[in-house]
């Protein structure tokens, strides 16, 4: 299963993906969790040390082996350097599985430890001084796209990405990638305003988007933001101890966390589930086949020099019977 945490910076979204994280290590399913926010928080809120952090290999380094790894033998696509960031697979392309161990993993995933188990944890890499003024985020996460892209999950597999903050998510097709996206909203206009303009971007891609009230206070936050939202609210967080002693680096074990915030994660889980079991991997890979080209029209063509239409393979479905190149 694929999920998506959005929100406003400052939401939460980071502290709540994590959480869901370190649930579903306590339930011993593969877990595989990718920070792609331009705020690389994901890893610190995953109990790593700033030195630890700081040496996640970066997946947007390591965007050329990615492509030639994924490229196999795939014959529309003629060379690595020719495969941008939404390039989709076809026959002979290498295909990534969350429980594996290949070449992109081994160079990007780093195992993490938790109370319940180990996951594991890709990121796209901090904004670097040599980017400012020459780059835009985006081409780091391209990494995370063609991943995504080339992805085969399953049935109690959990694939948990940390997006970057408001509307920038809609800069690429990435939004498009997720069973279900988590719109973590305070209860405040700003919160809602996030809200609505996902919601509206959204709405022609069939995403399946539910609201995550976090720092509710009361009955007149949770009134707020029912009103506000309606039945797209799926579960809301309030004050956690546990959360604010994370928040200083000192977690207590996990088995420790509030009543309440677990019965809020395991909503998120069988909302997960649900959204699962209405999964359309033909509806999935004619999504990723419009944003290709409408990226290979828009500029990739130009950059490459090559005609990237040429790329898909009509007759390729994504979906787990597929079979990916050795």
């Amino acid at each position: 299963m694929k999920t998506a945490f959005v929100g406003k910076g400052g939401s939460g979204k980071t502290t709540l993906s994590s959480l869901f994280v370190r649930h579903l290590a306590t339930l011993g399913v593969p877990v595989m969790a990718i920070d792609a926010d331009i705020n690389q928080h994901l890893g610190p809120a995953l109990g790593l040390d700033e030195a630890e952090a700081v040496a996640l290999p970066a997946m947007g380094d390591r965007l050329p082996l990615i492509k030639d790894y994924l490229r196999g033998t795939n014959p529309r696509i003629t060379s690595a350097e020719t495969m941008i960031k939404t390039t989709p697979p076809g026959e002979g392309s290498r295909l990534l599985r969350v429980s594996e161990d290949n070449p992109v993993y081994d160079a990007c995933a780093r195992p993490v430890e938790l109370d319940g188990g180990a996951v594991r944890l890709m990121v796209t890499g901090p904004f670097t001084d040599a980017d400012l003024g020459v780059a835009c985020y985006h081409s780091k996460t391209g990494a995370v796209e063609l991943c995504l892209n080339h992805l085969v999950d399953g049935r109690d597999e959990y694939v948990v990405v940390d997006m970057t903050a408001g509307s920038d998510s809609f800069a690429s097709g990435m939004f498009t990638r997720f069973d279900i996206t988590f719109l973590v909203a305070e209860p405040t206009r700003k919160g809602i305003s996030v809200y609505r303009q996902y919601k509206e971007y959204a709405r022609d891609y069939g995403v399946e988007l539910k609201v995550v009230g976090n720092k509710v206070q009361g009955q007149d936050d949770l009134d707020f933001l029912r009103a506000e939202v309606g039945d797209d609210l799926l579960v809301t967080f309030g004050h956690s101890d546990w959360v604010r002693a994370m928040e200083k680096g000192r977690p207590p074990r996990f088995d420790s966390l509030e009543d309440t915030n677990r019965r809020a994660l395991n909503l998120l889980r069988t909302a997960a589930e649900s959204a699962y079991e209405r999964r359309d991997r033909e509806r999935y890979t004619r999504q990723m086949v419009h944003f290709h080209l409408k990226n290979a029209q828009s500029w990739g063509n130009e950059r490459t020099g090559a005609d990237l239409a040429a790329q898909v393979d009509p007759g390729f479905v994504l979906g787990e019977s597929v079979t990916a190149s050795v």
